[in-house]
């Protein structure tokens, strides 16, 4: 590792030397078109380095190619699936016209999102930005609207936080509820702060007229939805198939490439430079020297940073705080696979990721205020575990309960969306009524 240190240093004194002997005018045109040469010259420097320790790379590719096809794929393809039906079908279109009460007031988009937060906050990423795409491509969110919807819609998994960092990396069950918590509030506030992202501009028009009765109104938008897509069911079954494997292929592709890039950024000793700069502006901040290394790893990869956090020496508190932080940001792997999911659509990938920094800091804030004073007493004496908390595992058993588990959880939150959605909507014709009594008086 150190003769690789010395030759890229070697390598960037012979840029350095090289820039300077050039033309002040050609510097400057360079300087210009600065982005059009570091991309280039990345992808050269990365292919070097996986040539030059070959071993390393195929290590780090077998690694992610096997988080990808023991747990992601089979934990992600019925969902996929069940969307793309459920779109075909009308259903979310009917959904939306019953949930409009709710989340136009609440998240400033139409009631399809709905349909969008339950799957992503069930399913985890990226099927947020997947389904914020198609709801785009289809019409039913405006540009904005859809940048409002996919900014706080990719959540992490549930079974993931419970599983897999509660009860794998930290092996204490009784965390994950903290952490869903700290998700889950963060995540829902930061969709009303999204409310706000150019407020006065485009918006999506309404599927059906306002008069009538809701349910009748919700039965004919997913009627004439129907009618309009129009292809068979098996045509429509296929159609979903096809689409749901070729999205995560695409998804395994960069859980595979940024696990190599980790590690070579891991060798050549780029992590640990990081490592420094960010503890110059976190640790003045009250946080961990301790921590600082997971979440330069979770600053790339969400499974390496949340696993760093549960070993890191640190205080238990301060171990959770950075854990909450890093599954907020989700790592540069789930961006990259969110601007891949939105290709062909004209969403923005830029509140994407300014939302992704407000979530992790506003994770981190209420994990800090779960354990301030006197809770921290509550929740090391809280013993209660939690449900399906097992780790992930490439079993039929495992994949049929994260099915059930997973399934569940979607239909408890539409129904709870449902449920507020109709409150909404009758208090809503009750002040109609009251105003046209007061008014006939």
């Amino acid at each position: 590792m150190p003769i690789k240190i010395l030759l890229i240093a070697t390598a960037c004194l012979l840029a350095f030397v090289l820039w300077r002997q050039l033309p002040v005018r050609h510097r400057s045109a360079i300087g210009r078109n600065l982005p059009s040469y570091l991309l280039p010259l990345g992808a050269i420097a990365l292919t070097i380095c996986m040539v030059w320790d070959s071993e390393l790379a195929f290590d780090a590719a077998v690694k992610g190619l096997n988080i990808w096809w023991t747990v992601v794929f089979p934990a992600l393809l019925p969902f996929f699936i069940a969307a793309e039906i459920l779109m075909g079908l009308g259903v979310v279109h009917g959904m939306g016209t019953l949930l409009e009460p709710l989340m136009r007031p609440f998240f400033n988009v139409p009631g399809a999102g709905a349909f969008v937060v339950a799957m992503g906050l069930a399913s985890g990423y990226p099927i947020g930005s997947i389904l914020s795409g198609r709801l785009r491509q289809q019409g039913m969110v405006s540009k904005t609207e859809g940048e409002r919807l996919m900014s706080f819609t990719n959540t992490a998994d549930p079974l993931f936080m419970t599983g897999a960092v509660a009860v794998g990396m930290f092996g204490r069950p009784e965390a994950g509820v903290v952490i869903m918590i700290a998700h889950y509030t963060s995540s829902l506030l930061l969709g009303f702060i999204m409310r706000f992202y150019r407020a006065g501009s485009d918006q999506s028009p309404v599927l059906t007229d306002r008069q009538g009765n809701i349910i009748l109104r919700a039965l004919l938008s997913m009627h004439r939805a129907r009618q309009k897509d129009g292809r068979p069911f098996g045509q429509l079954l296929g159609d979903a198939v096809g689409r749901s494997v070729n999205t995560l292929l695409t998804v395994g592709g960069f859980i595979i490439i940024f696990s190599v890039i980790i590690q070579i950024l891991t060798a050549i000793g780029f992590v640990t430079v990081l490592t420094g700069i960010l503890g110059t502006v976190l640790i003045p901040l009250g946080l961990h020297p301790g921590t600082l290394p997971a979440l330069v790893s979770g600053l790339f990869e969400i499974t390496l940073g949340t696993q760093l956090a549960g070993q890191c020496p640190a205080p238990y508190s301060q171990q959770l705080i950075a854990a909450s932080a890093i599954i907020a940001w989700s790592g540069l792997s789930v961006h990259a696979q969110v601007a891949a999911m939105t290709q062909g659509t004209d969403l923005s990938i830029a509140p994407f990721i300014v939302a992704r920094l407000v979530h992790a800091f506003l994770a981190g804030a209420i994990m800090a205020l779960l354990f301030m004073g006197p809770a921290q007493a509550f929740w090391d004496g809280f013993t209660l575990p939690v449900f399906l908390s097992t780790s992930p595992t490439p079993t039929a058993t495992f994949f049929f309960s994260r099915l059930t588990y997973v399934g569940f959880g979607c239909a408890v939150l539409i129904a709870v969306m449902l449920a507020g959605a109709i409150i909404m909507q009758v208090a809503r014709t009750l002040r109609v009524i009251v105003f046209w009594l007061t008014r006939s008086r």
